[in-house]
C-alpha cells in the first residue's frame, strides 16, 4: 500500500487526487482547504481500491465534467473510524460516526465533509461488481449503516482488516476470493437495514435510481421536467410520474426541492458570499426571481435573504442544513 503525505505543502490539486483517484470530477473546496494536514495510504485487493484518509478538514464539492460519462462506474464505501462526517447526495444527508457505513455513486454530484481529527476508510467498488452482490446499489447512497446495527460492524471490521492485509502484502491468488467476501458481507449488512428497498420491483427501483441520476447532474438546466427526464430514460412521462409516485413525491416536487435545497446551500456556504441571490437561483435552473423567492419562503418559512443571514458562519463553513431532507 503506497503512502502519500500532504504535510509537506503539496498543492490542494495534489491533495484532491491522492484522496479521490478519480479524474471524472471537478472538485471545489473550502477556503482553507489549502491549510489540510492529510496523510494518505492507498492499496488494491482485486477490482477494489482502498484510501485510508486522516485529515484535520476537509470540505469537497464534487461536481460531474463533461467526461464523466466516459469513465467507468464505481461506488465509494466509506467506513468512518474516527471523528465525525457528513456526506450529501441526492438530497440526502448521511451524519457518520465512528464504526457507520455508507455508500456514495461517483457518478452523480456529492458533497463530503471530514472535519478535523476524523479518519476513514474508501473503498472504490467497480459498478459491475457491487450489483452482482447488491442490486440497485443507486438507492442505498447516502443512506448510513449506524455502527450497532445488524450486520454493520462485520462489514466495517472485514473492511479495516482486509485492508490492513493488503498493506502488509497479499498473495494474487487471494484477492479475488477476499474481495468477494468482503462485498457479500457489505450488501448483507445493506440488505439487514434496508431490505424494503431490495422488496421493490429491482427494474421500476433501477428506473427511479436513473431518473435521480439525471435529475442530479441537469438540476442547472432550465428545461429540465418530466418530459425530458421520461425522454433520456426512453419511458413515458405517465410512466416516470408512476415511479416517483411509489416514493411518494410527484417529479416535478422532486426537481423543485433540490433546486431550492441546492441554492440554500450555496446561500448558507461563505464561498458563494461574493454571489448575489439572483445569480445562484438562476444558477440551479430558476428563471424568474418572484418563483424562486415563493418557492424559498414556503419550503423553508423564509426568504432568502434572510435565510443567508441566518446561516452565516464565521469559520468558514457552513452548518449542515436542518431543514434539507434527511435520512
Amino acid at each position: 500500500m503506497e503512502a502519500v503525505n500532504a504535510r509537506q505543502g503539496l498543492p490542494g490539486r495534489m491533495r484532491l487526487a491522492a484522496y479521490s483517484d478519480q479524474s471524472d470530477h471537478n472538485e471545489h473546496f473550502a477556503a482553507d482547504f489549502r491549510r489540510l494536514d492529510l496523510q494518505i495510504q492507498t492499496g488494491r485487493l482485486g477490482v477494489l481500491h482502498f484510501a485510508q484518509v486522516a485529515s484535520r478538514g476537509s470540505a469537497v464539492d464534487r461536481v460531474l465534467t463533461g467526461d464523466a460519462a466516459d469513465c467507468t462506474p464505481a461506488y465509494t464505501l466509506i467506513v468512518q473510524i474516527a471523528g465525525q462526517g457528513t456526506l450529501s447526495q441526492f438530497g440526502q444527508q448521511a451524519e457518520l460516526k465512528p464504526g457507520d457505513l455508507v455508500l456514495c455513486d461517483n457518478g452523480a454530484p456529492h458533497r463530503h465533509r471530514i472535519p478535523a481529527g476524523s479518519s476513514l476508510l474508501l473503498v472504490r467498488i467497480p459498478a459491475k461488481a457491487l450489483r452482482s452482490h447488491l442490486p440497485s446499489p443507486e438507492q442505498f447512497c447516502a443512506r448510513p449503516l449506524a455502527a450497532s446495527g445488524g450486520m454493520t460492524a462485520v462489514a466495517a471490521s472485514l473492511a479495516s482488516n482486509l485492508c490492513g492485509q493488503a498493506q502488509r502484502g497479499l498473495p494474487e491468488t487471494l484477492h479475488e476470493c477476499l474481495s468477494r467476501q468482503l462485498l457479500e458481507t457489505v450488501a448483507l449488512a445493506f440488505t439487514h437495514v434496508f431490505g424494503q428497498y431490495i422488496a421493490a420491483s429491482s427494474v421500476i427501483g433501477g428506473r427511479y435510481a436513473r431518473a435521480r441520476l439525471f435529475i442530479e447532474q441537469n438540476l442547472s438546466d432550465p428545461d429540465l421536467g418530466p418530459h425530458a427526464v421520461a425522454r433520456a430514460l426512453n419511458v413515458s412521462a405517465r410512466y416516470l410520474r408512476m415511479i416517483f409516485a411509489r416514493e411518494g413525491e410527484c417529479i416535478s416536487s422532486y426537481v423543485l426541492r433540490r433546486r431550492l435545497e441546492e441554492t440554500a446551500r450555496q446561500l448558507a456556504d461563505p464561498r458563494w458570499r461574493g454571489r448575489s441571490i439572483c445569480e445562484i437561483a438562476f444558477a440551479w435552473g430558476f428563471n424568474s426571481a418572484p418563483h424562486y423567492s415563493r418557492s424559498f419562503r414556503d419550503y423553508y418559512g423564509m426568504p432568502p435573504r434572510e435565510y443567508r443571514a441566518r446561516q452565516a458562519m464565521p469559520n468558514g463553513y457552513a452548518q449542515p442544513d436542518t431543514l434539507a431532507t434527511a435520512v
